[in-house]
């Protein structure tokens, strides 16, 4: 049994999450491209307007949002209901990075973390999925990371929050391929954006975000349950987490220049 993909985005309704910078904005303005209602979510009113700006009349719809504020959440999402009667896809985007090793840990950080890059998608589906569930249909495409794949320097809370995520969406894809509802767990690798730009390293196989909203939306529109890039590094991350730990923490400390 394969879960659903989209033929194509014209005239989808689309809810991306996180839409004012980085992959968010990139997919935002793909989907807009393509012909999709894109209701655009973020902090950020004035970048969300300007992406708005750019769209046909009556295509774009800007709804601000903090994804640690329940009560927004559940406006901004009786919003989308009252205006479109629902949507077709839920694109979660948004998150955030903060550095953090062993001997600088700050627990209140480690909090904020957690909060907006698990709590936040959660809060996002826990939202939509009782609709979906009475049509039968929709998608729900969260973004994590290959942190999540196995522990990794300066990731203390990003790379727990993001395989909290591989979890979740794992789950959520065994509950819900029976109901019709298709599940999208994406991890990229480095995508040159304003999070990836506190980074002090050199990162592998770093694309943009134009090259991430491609490979986001090709994979939704496939019905891929698991959309990962660039493959060159990804499948890389994939091949250690099933290594014996001595020889993962071997090849990390070899390669992995922090």
């Amino acid at each position: 049994m394969k879960q659903r993909g989209i033929d194509r985005f014209s005239g989808k309704r689309v809810w991306v999450i996180g839409a004012s910078s980085g992959i968010g904005e990139a997919c935002a303005n793909a989907l807009l491209a393509q012909g999709a209602k894109v209701a655009l979510s973020s902090r950020r009113v004035e970048r969300l307007n300007a992406i708005a700006a750019q769209a046909q009349a009556d295509q774009a719809l800007v709804i601000p949002l903090d994804v640690t504020n329940d009560d927004q959440f559940h406006g901004a999402y009786q919003t989308l209901l009252n205006t479109w009667g629902g949507i077709d896809l839920l694109l979660f985007v948004s998150g955030m990075y903060i550095p953090l090793r062993a001997d600088d840990f700050e627990i209140q950080a480690a909090e904020q973390t957690i909060e907006a890059n698990l709590l936040g998608p959660m809060r996002a589906v826990a939202l939509v999925l009782p609709e979906m569930l009475k049509a039968h249909a929709g998608h729900i495409a969260i973004v994590g990371s290959v942190a999540g794949y196995s522990g990794l320097p300066k990731a203390l809370a990003y790379g727990p929050s993001k395989a909290g995520i591989i979890n979740f969406c794992e789950t959520l894809y065994y509950d819900l391929l029976p109901e019709g509802v298709s599940v999208h767990m994406i991890s990229p690798g480095f995508v040159a954006t304003e999070a990836t730009a506190q980074n002090d390293f050199e990162m592998p196989a770093l694309i943009s975000a134009a090259q991430a909203a491609t490979e986001i939306l090709g994979g939704i529109q496939r019905g891929e349950f698991d959309i990962h890039f660039p493959k060159r590094f990804s499948r890389f991350l994939k091949l250690l987490r099933i290594l014996p730990y001595p020889l993962y923490f071997w090849i990390v400390r070899r390669f992995v220049k922090i």
